[in-house]
């Protein structure tokens, strides 16, 4: 898939991440049907796609140039970081797919970027970024799929995003899953779209049925995409927010450090792993 974009470049000769027009001109990664850039076009963004495999492309022989990006999204794959591999060793494929993430945040040098992957995958650091780490079930944001992700967030100048969250809704569904179209029990095909956001289906004629399914359940809910837009619209400076130490992207008050006990927990979890669970910027290995 491709956008096409016509920009009138301004006059200006600076356009380093720190002094430079704001387009929220997106370069989207690893798209897929990109039903994450969908979001973020809902909310004002222009998206430009990358490669993707499902229609031939692939993202090691793609390059963009400094300075044109305001922002970076994607899902690198994740079955290597799933619980879905119930044992079986990673290939190496998915730690491979973030190195080619980082290179291009890198080469494209954007304000701020933003990864989304499975709760199992590593941090992501990449030098001249702060770091965020948010965790987001769809259900706290007034759906009944119950579909847990993981997005991380940096930026060049230091903001942070806030998620406003919703009591989870207490009816839910069932995760939207890639491997569902080759149940014989799957949800009807409308159904498992409108659960990701989709409320009129996606024409997809050109796939098998069990790989539109698989095109759909890869990717991320367009509500979800949509609050992380907001949120990256209304990013702040840290002196302007207090959010809980998980990097959770819950705003907290008072004398208070975390914003739920589960955020405690994940950062003693953290704290044990003593950082073996990171990847970083292939320029500081």
């Amino acid at each position: 898939m491709s956008a096409a974009i016509n920009l009138v470049q301004p006059a200006v000769t600076d356009r380093s991440p720190t002094n430079r027009p704001m387009s929220h001109l997106t370069l989207s990664l690893f798209p897929g049907i990109d039903l994450l850039g969908r979001g973020f076009e809902a909310e004002g963004f222009p998206v430009v796609r990358g490669p993707d495999p499902l229609f031939g492309g692939d993202i090691r022989s793609f390059h963009v140039p400094a300075g044109r990006f305001d922002g970076v999204i994607g899902g690198p794959p994740c079955p290597d970081f799933s619980k879905a591999r119930r044992g079986s060793p990673p290939t190496g494929y998915g730690l491979e797919m973030i190195g080619e993430y980082i290179r291009l945040v890198e080469e494209a040098k954007p304000l701020w970027w933003l990864m989304e992957n499975v709760p199992g995958v590593p941090d992501v650091k990449i030098p001249g970024y702060s770091h965020q780490r948010l965790d987001i079930n769809s259900r706290e944001l007034g759906s009944k799929q119950n579909r847990h992700r993981h997005f991380q967030y940096g930026h060049s100048q230091g903001h942070v995003i806030s998620i406003p969250r919703l009591p989870k809704s207490m009816e839910w569904e069932p995760c939207c899953i890639a491997s569902e179209g080759r149940r014989t029990n799957k949800r009807d095909w409308n159904q498992f779209c409108r659960l990701q956001g989709l409320s009129d289906g996606i024409d997809l004629d050109n796939l098998t049925l069990s790989a539109r399914y698989r095109a759909v359940g890869n990717g991320v809910p367009i509500y979800m995409a949509q609050a992380l837009a907001r949120a990256i619209l209304d990013a702040k400076p840290p002196s302007e927010v207090r959010i809980c130490g998980c990097g959770c992207g819950r705003e907290i008050g008072g004398r208070a450090q975390y914003a739920v006990p589960a955020c405690r927990k994940r950062m003693q979890r953290r704290r044990d792993t003593k950082d073996g669970n990171q990847v970083t910027s292939r320029k500081t290995e």
